[in-house]
């Protein structure tokens, strides 16, 4: 029991920290502080049109989920071999 819940911590905070730090658009240039905007790329364009990148978002949540839930599920499975 301790086994999963370390696991769903350290994933909860693994997501924490890709929200938290993942976003950066802007940067510093020169020591004036000039910053450049990065949203004008076409990729950024391309996914920010009609709501693209809520989409792409989406479906990299969709498949974290899974995967935390095929480890989940193999986990109760090798636990339960073992104590056979």
């Amino acid at each position: 029991m301790a086994n999963r819940l370390g696991l769903l911590l350290f994933a909860g905070l693994m997501f924490l920290c890709t929200t938290v730090l993942g976003q950066d658009t802007t940067r510093v240039i020169s020591e004036a502080s000039q910053q450049q905007n990065t949203e004008t790329g076409p990729v950024n364009e391309f996914f920010r049109s009609d709501s693209k990148i809520y989409v792409a978002v989406g479906i990299l949540v969709i498949i974290f989920i899974c995967i935390v839930l095929y480890l989940v599920r193999l986990d109760r499975r090798l636990t339960k071999l073992e104590k056979e």
